[in-house]
């Protein structure tokens, strides 16, 4: 079976789908040849669904074209929906010379009008995730008054997408549904303006940036691929229904790293993976990084079968919304690189069976008094160093229950040479309650899930690993997705062998 028919008869289970950007319209979609071509791209990569964009740095691309590619596309089987990206506009931010001050009036009488342009295309539109502010100019200060900046700027964002995006585009068209797509970058949302809880309440769908590219990549903020998982989960649980899917992009990747956003993306629960972007995908390291997602294409559409409706098991992990990181910047995406298998939510857990706390949940003013009955209740509870040094003196750091986390600030990434001989003990203690043992060096991430565990290796070297839980009892694997093989066998309640390099496992208990 091709990728196409294997996508139409998975259409309920996953989407993959593309943005074509404005310049893409106008350099790639003006002529016959070229809409050609870039259908018949989308139905050898399994897509079914296509953003054709309207307006991106300055550029609006011409109505008839864009009429004639989205009939063209819908003609063709493949749904078509509008993008946004507003960039480029009337007045540039001090910060970012690319991002607009949404102050200056110019700019926001400008955002209407290419939001009431695309509801008159299209009955959905993504908003690319540049809707953020961080200028500083005379007419920002003025507006800003006695407010933060964090304040201003979230107010600011979430009245335009009220009175110039949502309610001129609704006007226009009263179908139209509006997606915001919220950047990787979560640690920093309120500070430029992104309200997760209020703009969630106010759009219709949300996505989720799940670009983590290459670790190792200086210029793309050495993102370790687990930060794509904690996202789309940490959004999903605030968006609930809402959240539709995840956005990656071939930046700064290898064939590796660039099908590892795709597994993460698709193992964090999203229901469509959208591949950034069509222009970027046919030129550069675009064309061998799409051979290697066809090939794992298959396997995806399984990974998306196997997850769907299965409830996350393990930690819970705390990051409130607008949250400050407090000299732990992501640190969450490196917790799950050390093989405990987490679940992301907003909100502190007071119930849970087991914690892990970091400076993120000072945000939330229950946390010192919830922190502490956890620990007095004998749970394990592992704390950052920074967040013990905050506690000192409200928790009982002390009890035989908590352990704790060395995070520099200054180089988390230490975070990954972490020793086994210390590893194994504490994610067996702080595992103990769920019944499951884990022995594996770092950069192993162990996801577990109702009725199915999975073990991704992100080394580039085979990781020998021993998993034990009753989960795994009867387990078989039943995906396998960087390997031929998986490396592992299950003898009773235990799984153990070696998992190839930059492969994931499957075991499923039913």
């Amino acid at each position: 079976m091709d990728l196409w028919d294997l996508a139409q008869q998975h259409r309920g289970t996953l989407v993959f789908s593309t943005l074509l950007s404005a310049q893409d319209v106008r350099d790639q979609l003006a002529t016959e040849e070229g809409l050609e071509a870039a259908i018949a791209w989308c139905r050898e990569t399994a897509v079914t669904h296509v953003f054709i964009e309207e307006f991106r740095d300055g550029y609006t691309a011409p109505r008839a074209v864009l009429e004639r590619a989205r009939d063209r596309f819908r003609a063709a089987g493949i749904e078509a929906s509008g993008c946004v990206t507003t960039t480029g506009m009337a007045k540039r931010s001090t910060g970012w010379e690319l991002i607009p001050c949404f102050t200056n009036q110019a700019v926001q009488e400008q955002l209407q009008q290419v939001f009431e342009y695309a509801a008159g295309l299209f009955d959905e539109i993504m908003i690319d995730d540049f809707l953020f502010t961080d200028c500083e100019c005379d007419e920002c200060r003025t507006a800003q008054g006695e407010r933060t900046w964090e304040e201003y700027r979230a107010d600011l964002l979430v009245r335009l997408s009220r009175e110039r995006i949502l309610g001129p585009a609704r006007a226009v068209n009263p179908q139209v549904k509006v997606i915001i797509k919220y950047p990787q970058w979560y640690d920093a949302f309120h500070e430029r303006g992104y309200e997760v809880v209020r703009e969630t309440e106010l759009y219709d769908r949300i996505w989720v940036g799940t670009e983590t590219r290459d670790p190792d990549s200086a210029q793309w903020g050495r993102k370790v691929q687990y930060e794509a998982y904690f996202i789309m989960r940490w959004l999903g649980e605030i968006g609930a229904e809402k959240c539709g899917g995840g956005w990656f992009d071939p930046y700064g990747t290898s064939p590796t790293t660039y099908v590892e956003q795709a597994r993460q993306t698709v193992l964090a629960g999203a229901r469509e993976a959208l591949l950034f972007c069509y222009g970027s995908l046919i030129q550069g390291n675009g064309p061998e990084n799409v051979t290697a997602l066809r090939r794992e294409i298959p396997g995806l559409f399984e990974l998306a079968r196997l997850v769907r409706g299965k409830r996350p098991v393990g930690l819970p992990l705390c990051k409130p919304p607008n949250s400050p990181p407090d000299g732990e910047p992501y640190v969450f995406d490196f917790i799950g690189m050390l093989g405990l298998p987490l679940v992301p939510t907003a909100r502190l857990e007071r119930d849970a069976q087991a914690a892990v706390f970091t400076m993120h949940a000072l945000a939330d003013p229950q946390a010192p008094e919830s922190i502490a009955q956890t620990v007095a209740a004998g749970k394990p509870v592992l704390v950052t160093s920074r967040l013990a040094a905050a506690l000192r003196g409200q928790v009982d750091l002390d009890a035989p229950n908590v352990l704790r986390l060395n995070t520099d600030p200054d180089n988390l990434h230490d975070l990954l040479r972490m020793d086994q001989a210390t590893l194994d003990p504490m994610r067996s203690k702080l595992l103990q309650p769920y019944g499951i043992r884990f022995w594996a060096p770092t950069q192993v991430a162990l996801y577990v899930f109702d009725g199915l565990l999975c073990i991704e290796n992100f080394r580039d070297q085979p990781a020998e690993v021993r998993l034990q839980s009753t989960q795994a009892a009867g387990a078989r694997a039943a995906l396998v997705l960087g390997a031929e093989e998986a490396g592992v066998s299950v003898a009773g309640d235990t799984c153990s062998g070696t998992i190839p390099a930059r492969t994931l496992v499957v075991l499923s208990a039913k």
